[in-house]
C-alpha cells in the first residue's frame, strides 16, 4: 500500500456515531472554528462527496440493495469511498486543507461488520482497498442513547413542521440501534489512539466546545503555525 502523500500541515477528521446524534450539525460548527483560526478546511460525507459516490449513496439509502445483503452494501460502500478517497480527499489533503468527513470507514464496520454480520476478511480487505492508505488523523464518535437520539430527531422535525420518514437505517428498531451504539464504541476502545468518544447528550454549543477542546489539544502545533 503506497504511503498518504499529506502535506505537512494537513489533517483529516472524520465524525462517526449513530443516527440524530448530530454529526452533520459538529462537522459545519467545527469547519466554521477551524476556519475562523486561519485554516483552510472543507466538509464532506460518506457515502457520497464525490458525484460518483452520492449516486450510491442515493441507491442505497433509498433501499433498493436491501435484497442484496450486508456483504454487497459493504462492496458498494467501498466503491463509493474509493473514488471519494481518490477524488476529494487526497487532492485536498496534498494541497495542504484539512478534511472534516460526516462518516467514513468505520461507519462501514460497524453497520455492515459488526450489525449486518459481514465477514470481517471482507471488510479488512475493502479497507485497505478503499482508503489506500488515508486513515484519520482523528476520529470524534458521538455517543447517546438511541432513544433519547430519535425524541430529538423528532422534536426537531415537529418544531420545524417536517415529516419523520428517515431512510432505510433510521427505520430500523431501537435493539438493532442499540446494537449500533455498542458497535461504535467497541471501535472507540480498539482505536484509542485515533477514537474519541464524546457524550452528545448536551446543548449544540456546549458540544463545540467539546470537539473544539480536543481538536486544539491534538493539533496544537499545526494551529499555532497558522496563527503566528
Amino acid at each position: 500500500m503506497p504511503e498518504p502523500r499529506y502535506s505537512s500541515g494537513a489533517r483529516f477528521i472524520t465524525f462517526e456515531g449513530g443516527e440524530g446524534v448530530g454529526k452533520s450539525t459538529q462537522v459545519r460548527r467545527l469547519l466554521a472554528r477551524l476556519n475562523r483560526a486561519g485554516i483552510d478546511a472543507v466538509r464532506t460525507r460518506e457515502p457520497g462527496g464525490t458525484p460518483k459516490a452520492e449516486a450510491i449513496r442515493s441507491f442505497i439509502l433509498q433501499g433498493r440493495s436491501e435484497s442484496w445483503g450486508a456483504g454487497a452494501e459493504a462492496v458498494l460502500f467501498a466503491s463509493a469511498r474509493l473514488d471519494h478517497v481518490n477524488e476529494l480527499i487526497a487532492p485536498n489533503l496534498a494541497a495542504g486543507r484539512w478534511v472534516l468527513c460526516d462518516r467514513f470507514h468505520d461507519s462501514t464496520r460497524a453497520y455492515q461488520g459488526l450489525t449486518g454480520g459481514v465477514d470481517d476478511k471482507l471488510i479488512g480487505a475493502l479497507e485497505e482497498l478503499a482508503l489506500n492508505g488515508y486513515t484519520p488523523d482523528l476520529t470524534i464518535v458521538l455517543d447517546m442513547d438511541p432513544d433519547v437520539a430519535f425524541r430529538r430527531v423528532e422534536t426537531r422535525a415537529v418544531e420545524d413542521g417536517l415529516a419523520v420518514t428517515g431512510d432505510r437505517f433510521e427505520k430500523e428498531d431501537l435493539v438493532w440501534h442499540r446494537r449500533l451504539r455498542e458497535n461504535f464504541l467497541a471501535i472507540a476502545r480498539d482505536n484509542p489512539e485515533r477514537c474519541v468518544v464524546i457524550s452528545a447528550d448536551q446543548p449544540e454549543s456546549a458540544l463545540e466546545e467539546a470537539i473544539w477542546q480536543i481538536v486544539s489539544t491534538r493539533f496544537a502545533q499545526q494551529l499555532a503555525e497558522h496563527q503566528a
